[in-house]
């Protein structure tokens, strides 16, 4: 049980609690966690071991308010989140040569800005159910992107890019796992966007000492408008990763030829969303932005880096954390400064053992970029037991 952490951060106005040593986070992070802290709606915040700067707020926090909602604190990637599911398949019966595999789910899931030449069929794909009410409801979106739909469409069961991915993994018994990570595509980031610039104009928001933290206040139409197309863009991003699932799925069934491959239950989480929650007895918005919710039995996915390996989790309850956890290693080097420091022969390094792409068009995303993922989990023992430790030997990214 981990007994260094929580530690309070020091200059914050509400409770502002951390998993990290301060000495570690950059001080543009402590910056914005002290900023959010201040505005008069927020009742705490609470510090992940992945912590680093983000836009607006600070990516690996838990931001809890009272009857206000920060746009920018959710991110444009709204809704973002992992899926796993783990398979009867072990190590021993993959193939020795894994570029196939890898190929096989680059030809059913889309990657980078490209989406499905046509809509993808969730009924073939047993992808579950209430697909005709939820496209409906895209009439009722903010109408700056009520043009968009075709391509909200074609971009479901899409991967994206940057640090979304789509791996084959194996557990320490051998077991493969298939693991995902990605959110609500352009559909998520262009309603982000447009309710950002709402927030931004409006009176309560003038005096802010950071245009990035405007917010939505309860019982208004903006903030009304907000959560409607926020909860959509989170049900979004939920059925993008259920549709990749099943269809890398397909892929990976594929690599075997007649075998019947077995699934179990998939395992899914948000990590970059809004959800109302009982905190102390206190009905509050709790906005998780780069974390997890832990509640008591909750299963987590907590990714490392392309090299690194994931970690299954289960919630331990906290509520001195606001029920939350990491949501991975977290970066400790921007993108620009990755591609300025490392080559394509050290992605080659620093990947070996793992199918994937190695060339500068991924460097950014080379595992030195990032924290030290067993040393985040270490950091949050208290939060999170572990149920499984992944080891990651095909990954595709955009």
């Amino acid at each position: 049980m981990n007994t260094a952490f929580p530690v309070p951060l020091t200059g914050a106005t509400a409770s502002t609690l951390l998993w990290a040593d301060e000495t570690s986070i950059e001080a543009a992070a402590l910056d914005q966690l002290r900023r959010v802290s201040r505005l008069p709606w927020v009742h705490g915040v609470r510090v992940m071991p992945d912590v680093h700067v983000g836009k607006g707020a600070t990516v690996g926090s838990v931001i809890a308010m009272r009857e206000a909602v920060c746009p920018a604190a959710v991110g444009v990637d709204i809704g973002c989140g992992m899926a796993a599911v783990k398979t009867d398949v072990t190590a021993a019966d993959l193939p020795d040569d894994l570029s196939g595999m890898r190929s096989a789910i680059e030809a059913k899931v889309p990657v980078g800005r490209h989406g499905h030449d046509s809509p993808v069929n969730p009924d073939r794909l047993q992808a579950g159910g209430g697909w005709e009410s939820f496209w409906r409801r895209f009439g009722d979106l903010h109408r700056g992107v009520r043009q968009l739909d075709g391509r909200a469409q074609k971009q479901m069961g899409s991967l994206g890019g940057g640090n979304h991915f789509i791996e084959i993994c194996l557990d320490d018994d051998g077991a493969v796992w298939i693991m995902l990570h990605s959110g609500s595509r352009n559909i998520g980031k262009t309603l982000a966007d447009r309710h950002m610039s709402v927030a931004a104009k409006l009176p309560h928001n003038a005096d802010l000492p950071d245009p990035d933290l405007a917010v939505f206040v309860a019982g208004t139409p903006e903030m009304d408008a907000y959560r409607r197309d926020l909860e959509w863009a989170q049900e979004y991003a939920a059925r993008n990763r259920r549709v990749m699932l099943a269809l890398v799925s397909a892929a990976f069934r594929g690599s075997f030829g007649g075998r019947q491959v077995r699934f179990d239950e998939p395992i899914s989480c948000h990590h970059n969303y809004v959800a109302t929650e009982q905190i102390g007895g206190v009905e509050l918005l709790v906005t998780r932005k780069g974390a997890i919710r832990a509640g008591d039995g909750d299963l987590g996915l907590i990714p490392g880096s392309m090299g690194t390996g994931s970690y299954v989790v289960r919630g331990l309850g906290s509520e001195q954390s606001f029920y939350s956890a990491s949501h991975g290693a977290g970066r400790r080097m921007s993108r620009s400064k990755a591609r300025r420091t490392f080559t394509a022969d050290d992605l080659v390094a620093q990947t070996a053992g793992v199918e994937s792409r190695k060339d500068l068009g991924v460097v950014d995303e080379i595992p030195a970029a990032y924290k030290d993922i067993d040393s985040v989990i270490a950091a949050q023992t208290d939060l999170v037991e572990v149920v499984a430790h992944l080891r990651q030997v095909v990954c595709v990214k955009g």
